[in-house]
């Protein structure tokens, strides 16, 4: 295999980043020097598989390269007389790259070493992304509505944190569990939403991503069988992602959930997101995760689109996790109930000038209502702040089909 493109190593480092950052993580005992070793390994890879093709196994390629790398890089700095370096490359020499040991998957390790209290729950979320999602800097900042350099320091001190207070490389113990839910729980659908809606690049979806978030949760789902939360964020990713070959056009143009082909959805992915949303039902101990699986739960029906429910269970959300992204979502569930001027009001008041969903909502909201020159101006701000290409053209279709 001659000439690689580019790409199809982009796409090797959006599906393995993760996989190899926790393994070396495990390997080498320290988190910056993983990173390090895979992006070197990854630097190599761009070097060498375009003229020399794709290994056998792309993946262990990565882990091994980055692994010679750190040793390499530990060896140097212990000629220096460097205890660190010493114990770090006798501990990495002697560790198995195979294997499971106790724990049988080192991401998921890796998420609940990130996701120590010690750290504060942004820190927490921003470094998992950062370190399991192989997300950029930037992708992160957009997740968290945040400037990049504003992460990056964020980013910095969570990494030293951990390496400084010793925070260990493991699952915690069961009585430990509930304190890192939350953070667990958030990191594995924001590594999700990343992948069924990229915030940046030329491609509305990243599979990748999507089908590890849904890894990850069926596997916590196996840690913790009993916590509604954890079954509510499984079965609301897997009733959003049955729609992922309906949201984009053959030529890869965003469609919305209104004018989706059903017969597109995955309907083995529906029912078993059904399947989990009732089972929650009937525990009643409702949570977040669990209403929104259940608002996708509704999407998921024949048509028309039971939207005075689906008002109805976002008051429950918005009652239970106020935040304004919810209220937006709220605010579109309005507009479908008692009209577009209802809703506009609503999304006035929200704080979200640098979300490009806010300004999109809005755009329609006054495209609906007739006022064209407005809706234009909030489309314009949209585009000016959608990070992702098709999103980008779908709105900029919206704004020339305006009679203005």
């Amino acid at each position: 295999m001659r000439d690689l493109p580019a790409s199809e190593i982009t796409r090797i480092f959006r599906a393995e980043y993760g996989r190899a950052v926790a393994v070396l993580v495990r390997v080498l005992g320290d988190i910056d020097l993983a990173e390090e070793a895979v992006q070197d390994a990854f630097t190599a890879a761009v070097e060498r598989w375009p003229a020399a093709g794709l290994p056998p196994s792309p993946a262990g390629w990565i882990i091994t390269t980055a692994r010679n790398r750190a040793i390499d890089r530990l060896r140097r700095e212990a000629s220096r007389d460097d205890r660190h370096a010493q114990a770090a490359l006798l501990h990495t020499s002697s560790a198995p790259i195979e294997g499971e040991g106790v724990v049988p998957d080192d991401r998921l390790r890796l998420i609940f070493t990130c996701c120590h209290p010690a750290l504060s729950i942004s820190a927490q979320v921003a470094l998992t992304l950062r370190l399991l999602g192989g997300l950029s800097t930037a992708e992160i900042a957009h997740a968290f509505l945040v400037p990049e350099p504003t992460m990056a320091q964020r980013l910095v001190r969570a990494k030293g944190k951990i390496r400084d207070a010793g925070i260990p490389y493991r699952v915690p113990s069961e009585a430990e569990l509930p304190d890192r839910l939350h953070a667990v729980l958030a990191v594995v659908y924001l590594i999700f939403n990343e992948g069924y809606a990229a915030s940046s690049g030329d491609h509305l979806v990243r599979e990748d991503l999507s089908a590890e978030a849904i890894r990850l949760g069926r596997l916590l789902t196996e840690l913790m069988p009993d916590e509604p939360e954890v079954r509510g964020l499984l079965a609301l990713m897997l009733l959003v992602d049955s729609r992922r070959a309906a949201r984009t056009s053959p030529d890869g143009a965003l469609v919305l959930l209104a004018d989706q082909d059903r017969a597109q959805w995955d309907d083995e992915l529906i029912e078993e997101g059904r399947a989990i949303v009732r089972d929650c039902l009937r525990r009643d101990q409702p949570g977040p995760y669990q209403i929104q699986a259940a608002i996708n739960a509704v999407h998921s029906e024949g048509r028309p689109t039971d939207w005075v429910q689906i008002k109805q269970l976002y008051d429950q959300l918005l009652g239970m996790a106020p935040s304004p992204i919810v209220a937006l979502h709220r605010a579109v569930a309005v507009a479908e109930v008692d009209g577009p001027m209802t809703a506009l009001a609503l999304v006035d008041e929200l704080d979200l000038g640098q979300h490009h969903v806010f300004h999109a909502v809005r755009a329609d909201l006054l495209r609906r209502l007739g006022r064209d020159a407005e809706a234009a101006a909030a489309y314009e701000a949209a585009i000016d702040r959608a990070g992702n290409a098709s999103e980008r053209d779908f709105l900029r279709r919206r704004r020339a089909a305006l009679s203005i």
